[in-house]
């Protein structure tokens, strides 16, 4: 074969390639933008103040979703205070004191084995052990218990990756200066990987706001507004997702449903952008 012949066709190839990752690239985009535009184009203009400061009365027939704000938030905010300190304690214990690689090994195995249970195994444990065995019932802190146990898996591996990505060198330095193991953990190594913490909450709060199946085993559908925190907590709580399917599925509105999407993608978006935001932040408090 003729060198000029195989030069052309290694061109044509390559440009072919680059056409088809671009094209794909594109559709991606094309894609992802469609998605957001038109939950957005939908839902937009069924929000109202109304909708968002009142709860459902079938009585006086009116519809909202104050309730279903509030219990989100409570879900999440608990959720978080419960995994993040689980996980990342756990994945700087792998990483940087258990000694024993073959239990570090099955552990890892077994983390990533749970990241692929379906979530309705989740809610089906989590309703048997938290609300029967342990006398929760249906309520936020049961239905926000079986989602530590199922975002733990993400946290610990996310942070135990980032632990790993953090040079040895400088844990040498730090103990070459007399800084203990615990000093050296605390001011070298975590501000080093907080972008893999970051990251890890990224994808909890996603799976958080998006969850359903296993809420509705754990959590309840109720749309009812308590008193302080602890009834919240104790009582039964219909999360933004949970109310999306009830509204959409049960009750046919489905301009109350595009407008609860929207407020998620909202918060999906907003909650992207301040995480970016303090993985920045972070990162120049390290390089300076």
């Amino acid at each position: 074969m003729d060198k000029h012949d195989f030069s052309a066709r290694r061109r044509v190839w390559g440009g072919a390639m680059k056409g088809l990752m671009v094209l794909c690239a594109a559709l991606t985009c094309a894609l992802a933008a469609f998605l957001i535009l038109y939950v957005l184009a939908k839902g937009i203009p069924n929000l109202s103040w109304k909708l968002l400061t009142t709860k459902p009365s079938y009585l006086e027939e009116t519809i909202g979703i104050l309730p279903d704000i509030i219990s989100t938030v409570c879900m999440v905010l608990t959720t978080l205070a419960v995994v993040l300190p689980l996980g990342v304690c756990a994945a700087v214990y792998l990483t940087e004191y258990a000694a024993n690689k073959k239990v570090v090994a099955v552990i890892e195995y077994a983390a990533e084995t749970l990241s692929g249970i379906p979530s309705i195994i989740y809610g089906l444990v989590g309703m048997m052990f938290f609300c029967q065995f342990l006398g929760m019932k249906k309520s936020i802190l049961a239905g926000a218990l079986t989602l530590v146990i199922m975002n733990l898996p993400t946290i610990m591996r996310t942070t135990q990756e980032s632990l790993k990505t953090v040079p040895q060198s400088y844990r040498e330095g730090a103990f070459g200066l007399g800084a203990g193991k615990w000093r050296t953990i605390r001011t070298v190594v975590l501000p080093g990987c907080v972008d893999g913490v970051v990251t890890g909450c990224i994808l909890s709060v996603g799976r958080i706001l998006g969850e359903t199946a296993a809420l509705l085993y754990t959590a309840g559908f109720a749309h009812a507004l308590y008193g302080s925190l602890g009834e919240t907590l104790e009582n039964a709580g219909a999360t933004l997702s949970v109310a999306l399917y009830v509204y959409a599925k049960e009750q046919g509105e489905f301009d109350v449903a595009f407008a609860i999407a929207a407020i998620l993608m909202a918060l999906a978006l907003l909650i992207n952008l301040a995480a970016t935001l303090t993985a920045r932040y972070f990162k120049r408090r390290r390089d300076a």
